[in-house]
């Protein structure tokens, strides 16, 4: 079963990364969904602690119990389905990583991560470099404009 899930997740974002703003669309509203299902969900608890703690009874005939668990459930399912769950909050990265056929974030080995991490400091490190380049040419430059 967990099988068939993760095929089904994977060709969802598979499809999805290729319409980004459908993606974000669909994402966002799995966000939202979800977080007004735990909202809803604790407030309900709250609810109905507070009211045992009144008069003693709980009563559930007027209370719609089961919006905040549903909401949670269908969001939960929506950000399962686009492979969003785990990564929802690292940004754009998802939709990135699906459109140059990568693994996401979170499944990429920490070797790979690592590896990432030292060639950013190396391109950070030749930027650095390139600018202080550009600087003694710019004074340089500067200088001979001004002896003119």
């Amino acid at each position: 079963m967990r099988h068939v899930f993760h095929k089904l997740e994977k060709k969802i974002q598979s499809c999805l990364s290729h319409y980004p703003r459908w993606y974000a669309l669909i994402v966002g509203i799995g966000i939202v969904v979800f977080w007004r299902g735990v909202w809803h969900s604790v407030d309900q608890i709250h609810t109905l602690i507070d009211h045992f703690s009144a008069d003693g009874s709980m009563s559930l005939i007027n209370v719609a119990w089961w919006d905040g668990p549903l909401s949670f459930i269908v969001g939960a399912l929506i950000l399962n389905l686009t492979g969003a769950f785990t990564s929802s909050f690292i940004g754009n990265e998802l939709i990135l990583s699906g459109l140059r056929g990568e693994r996401r974030l979170n499944e990429k080995a920490e070797a790979e991560l690592k590896e990432e991490v030292i060639a950013i400091a190396d391109i950070k490190d030749e930027m650095l470099a390139i600018s202080k380049k550009l600087e003694i040419l710019e004074t340089k430059a500067h200088k001979n404009h001004t002896h003119l």
